[in-house]
């Protein structure tokens, strides 16, 4: 299905034909679709008068599977343009019990979508290029950060040319300047997306890096600086962007990495092992020895 194809557009054309019911719930979504995105099928019955079969119905005579599909196309329609307080909102009604559930099945989703979309090839041409690279960058601004330093704290044990880049504008440049084109950089954003984290990615991108997008779909602007993107499905259920399908993602590149340079990682580890005996930097003990 094309993305989005189009939502609107999908509606528009079918509302001759629509029954009362239906027509009703179009209605709705024309004018209120940053709501409708973030509603289950049973409320949004609710809120135009008719039942929740007719919802999923209303979905699946629009061409989709059924009413997760729409709501996915409603939510990547909306999900870059909603403020931090309208992500609020969408939970202001739910009990803890119901975040609970709303959040882990959102971020099970995330997962099960990524494992579909990301392509093995293009993946495995990542890890190749990232092996080979003289050094490698990993940029992320924002909520990003905690993903590329992620990134950077495991690929620094195996090698010794990562600089990750998580400071303001002049920092971000700064720290890309000696670049070449014989590196690589990963970006890493989503919605909403980081201007800085893209004129980073524009700077590698013209001083002929090579540049690895790591971002919620293929249909991200940083696919614009990109010679290879990964996505990884965010879609929110709440204000907290979902970093689940991105932190596993990055932990599939770390362990591709690492059989990459499988020989180089084995001796690291061999000497760290050594370190962190020595200088005692891991407990050893159970929790009963440490009770007595």
């Amino acid at each position: 299905m094309k993305e989005n194809y189009d939502l609107v557009q999908r509606i528009n054309e079918a509302q001759g034909s629509m029954s009362k019911g239906h027509k009703r719930i179009a209605q709705f979504i024309l004018t209120n679709y940053d709501k409708a995105a973030f509603m289950t099928a049973l409320q949004l019955g609710d809120m135009v008068g008719v039942s929740e079969s007719t919802v999923v119905r209303f979905a699946m005579n629009l061409g989709y599977e059924g009413y997760p599909e729409l709501q996915r196309a409603l939510q990547d329609k909306v999900r870059n343009k909603l403020t931090t307080l309208q992500r609020m909102e969408m939970t202001s009604d739910m009990s803890c019990a119901g975040v609970l559930k709303t959040v882990l099945k959102a971020d099970t989703n995330n997962l099960r979508y990524t494992m579909d979309e990301v392509d093995a090839q293009l993946f495995e041409q990542v890890v190749q290029k990232l092996c080979a690279a003289e050094k490698i960058y990993i940029l992320g601004r924002r909520s990003s950060a905690p993903l590329a330093q992620f990134l950077g704290y495991y690929l620094s044990y195996m090698m010794d040319n990562i600089v990750v880049v998580t400071s303001g504008i002049n920092d971000i440049l700064e720290q890309l300047v000696h670049i070449r084109p014989n590196d690589a950089l990963i970006g890493i954003s989503f919605p909403r997306y980081s201007k800085r984290t893209m004129e980073g990615m524009r700077f590698a991108h013209d001083r002929g890096a090579s540049i690895v997008a790591i971002t919620d779909s293929k249909s991200s602007p940083l696919g614009l600086y990109a010679d290879y993107l990964l996505p990884a499905r965010s879609n929110i259920a709440t204000f907290v962007d979902s970093p689940v399908a991105a932190f596993s993602l990055a932990n599939a590149l770390i362990v591709a990495i690492s059989q990459c340079k499988r020989d180089v990682v084995s001796n690291n580890f061999s000497q760290l092992e050594g370190i962190w005996e020595e200088y005692d930097v891991y407990l050893e003990k159970s929790r009963q020895e440490l009770l007595g």
